[in-house]
């Protein structure tokens, strides 16, 4: 489960490194070419929405096939597409049927035991985060040398091959849920409003995915104009963020013996401090590498404690209250994704760090004043 989730949630980034290629090809702006990052990141919120809730009802294996053939059709009219208007609608749908590595989250959990939840959602979490994380580093490489075109066609065939082998290998789970589609999802309301624990979980989670967004739609244009270097040394900073993601498994491990408020709150300070490390470095690349190590870390620890806080309650609709927490988490990213280009376009690097920190900052005082409704 956490390989898969990692080569699927990696269709969602191939594109931050490419931005500037993509532009060049169709000759538009910074700003405008952030739709396509924007229209991946609305596209996995939708998905979220919409298919997810449905690992409470449907088998797995259902789902992954209706799932697999979208991706794959979306994947390669992305990489044929000839205006900027066909590549966002495209990566919308990459976006949409990438949500699927969240139904792994919640069978990580269903299938452990209370001691080990949190190890077990780390565990998962790493991989998907590494594939986040590595997609940059892959995809920047492929984009050079290759063509950002060319970075479509090989996802498409990796999806190809990883449907292949969860049909086979995926155990398959089938719930109890025997409600309509329709009451499942209004079902959805009833958890966000009866819950202010996931309501909390989701407005930190949105907050911390905003300001990472921001940082890895506008690094590329920082790489190109502070430096003169080109999509891979902007998606080669993914290696120094897998160091952060690499703590998921640790920080999965602590959410099992301490608080997680503590756990919360340093996680928050580390996020501003990352961030004001950025303010300092806009062209500093030692600077840069820390910052990208440390908010990395900090999110990180902040998401597995969100989840295992959402997961220790309502087991029976644990894919469900995941859908809230990730829709909001992923909203976030599409907001910081907007805000960092328009931050970018008016105040440079200082205005997208100002806008991280001030995000991070958020966190820190929504968790300071409700705290005592987090667990």
């Amino acid at each position: 489960m956490s390989f898969s989730a990692g080569l699927v949630v990696a269709n969602l980034y191939y594109n931050q490194p490419l931005l500037n290629l993509i532009s060049e090809t169709f000759g538009v702006t910074e700003a405008a070419v952030s739709n396509v990052a924007l229209a991946t990141q609305l596209g996995y919120a939708f998905g979220l929405l919409f298919i997810i809730p449905l690992g409470d009802k449907l088998s797995n294996h259902k789902i992954l096939q209706f799932d697999f053939i979208l991706m794959i059709i979306a994947l390669v009219a992305a990489g044929m597409s000839q205006t900027l208007f066909a590549l966002v609608i495209s990566s919308f749908f990459i976006g949409f049927t990438s949500a699927i590595p969240q139904l792994f989250v919640p069978m990580a959990a269903q299938m452990s035991d209370e001691k080990g939840r949190g190890r077990a959602i780390g565990i998962v979490m790493s991989g998907l985060l590494i594939g986040i994380l590595g997609s940059r580093i892959v995809s920047g490489f492929i984009g050079d040398m290759y063509g950002w075109r060319v970075m479509y066609y090989a996802a498409t065939v990796l999806m190809v091959i990883l449907f292949i082998i969860l049909r086979w290998k995926l155990p398959n789970l089938k719930p109890n849920y025997n409600g309509s589609y329709g009451n499942l999802m209004l079902s959805l309301w009833h958890y966000f409003k009866t819950e202010p624990s996931l309501r909390l979980a989701a407005l930190r989670g949105a907050l911390g995915f905003a300001g990472l967004s921001a940082f890895w739609t506008t690094l590329v244009f920082l790489m190109e104009d502070s430096f003169g270097y080109g999509s891979t040394i902007a998606g080669a900073f993914g290696v120094f963020g897998i160091a952060g993601a690499l703590g998921a498994t640790v920080v999965g491990k602590l959410n099992d013996k301490i608080s997680k408020n503590k756990i919360i709150l340093y996680s928050a300070i580390l996020l501003v401090v990352s961030w004001l490390i950025f303010l300092i470095s806009a062209e500093s690349i030692i600077g840069l590498i820390l910052g990208v190590v440390l908010v990395d870390l900090g999110l990180q620890a902040l998401h597995i404690t969100n989840q295992n806080i959402i997961f220790s309650k309502n087991p029976e609709a644990r894919n469900r209250v995941n859908t809230i927490y990730m829709v909001g988490f992923f909203i976030g990213g599409a907001i910081g994704t907007t805000l960092g280009a328009i931050a970018w376009q008016h105040l440079g690097w200082t205005g997208v760090s100002w806008l991280g920190i001030g995000l991070s900052v958020l966190i820190l005082i929504v968790h300071l004043f409700f705290r005592k409704k987090t667990i």
